[in-house]
């Protein structure tokens, strides 16, 4: 429980309000009640704010006087809200030993703050820092490395030589050092490349359910600081993610490709091999990226949502788009100039 006055304190916000009102955790604006907290950062949501029975709404300067409760005042009103949700994380956290159903290799180096979940598997040569845990059903490789804080969630799999900064989350079911897709042609058929690099990802980075990192085929597959990638995402081997990107569901990135510092990749984004796109790019969902990025800003690709009838016009048209252009090129070799009409 905390009141109304140790939050804005803490967090360093203004407030309306009685200062001693306790708060007891957080909910939405329309499902809050006078114990909880809520935000408001969409305006969106803004004809909820009248009728909610909110204990205090975190919320911009602006919208103080619209607010029928107390208040919490923040440039920033999602930012606020996502610090103050740690006060009420739930989530277990298991002590620190290791599960008597658990197998940790004696050549394996084990801080004694690390918590080993039952039937987790440790390689020969991992290295786990203090505070590491491991959920149920972990594996850890041969030569891998979790820095101090790394949290990895029941049946993750971390392949061998794979290294992870301090106070990363690996969620469950994700895939980290799987051989990446290499194959060269041959007489018989397809024969595999080996893939004799490895995965290094720095602090503080997110990684989701069921998403897969390849490893490099002769050097590593690199995710820089802060990086957060949600679930069901395929990085390719050799790829390159700078500092701060985030990635969400079901996108998927081939081999070699170099994503800069600060972007973002909406859901079910597609990007060809060996391309590279700059620093500050955001693009949007369903996007296939086929050729490298060079300047900062929003790209998109695709057709937005229509009606089926409309969709099917539409698709025929566009395979008639060739031979309108031939007429069209045809027309202005006649008159000498370019249509205007």
């Amino acid at each position: 429980m905390y009141t109304l006055a140790e939050l804005a304190d803490r967090f360093g916000l203004g407030f309306t309000g009685e200062a001693g009102k306790i708060l007891t955790g957080i909910a939405t604006l329309a499902e809050a009640d006078a114990g909880e907290i809520a935000f408001l950062a969409n305006r969106k949501y803004l004809p909820q704010l009248a009728s909610t029975r909110a204990g205090a709404v975190i919320l911009p300067p602006a919208l103080v006087e619209c607010c029928p409760v107390a208040c919490l005042i923040a440039e920033a009103p999602y930012l606020a809200f996502a610090r103050i949700s740690h006060l009420f994380d739930k989530s277990p956290r298991p002590a620190p030993g290791v599960h008597p159903a658990a197998v940790v290799s004696p050549d394996a180096q084990i801080h004694s703050s690390v918590a080993i979940g039952p039937n987790a598997v440790v390689e020969a040569g991992a290295v786990l820092a203090a505070g590491v845990e491991l959920g149920a059903g972990v594996y850890v490789g041969h030569d891998s490395r979790l820095g101090a804080g790394t949290r990895v969630l029941p049946h993750a799999v971390i392949y061998h030589d794979v290294h992870l900064g301090e106070h990363c989350v690996v969620h469950a079911q994700a895939v980290l050092g799987a051989d990446g897709f290499g194959f060269a042609p041959g007489p018989a058929g397809w024969e595999k490349i080996c893939q004799l690099g490895g995965v290094r990802i720095g602090d503080r980075v997110e990684i989701g359910a069921c998403t897969t990192v390849d490893r490099g085929t002769l050097g590593h597959t690199v995710i820089a600081d802060g990086v957060i990638i949600d679930n069901l995402v395929q990085i390719g081997h050799n790829c390159r993610i700078g500092k701060n990107t985030a990635i969400a569901g079901c996108a998927g990135l081939a081999g070699s490709t170099t994503i800069g510092a600060d972007c973002t990749l909406a859901g079910g984004v597609g990007v060809v091999g060996h391309v590279h796109i700059c620093d500050h790019v955001h693009v949007t969902g369903m996007t296939m990226v086929t050729k490298s990025i060079t300047e900062p800003g929003s790209y998109s690709c695709g057709t937005p949502m229509m009606s089926t009838r409309n969709w099917k016009r539409n698709a025929v048209r566009f395979s008639q788009l060739e031979s309108i252009q031939k007429r069209l090129a045809a027309m202005e070799s006649r008159t000498g100039q370019p249509d205007k009409g």
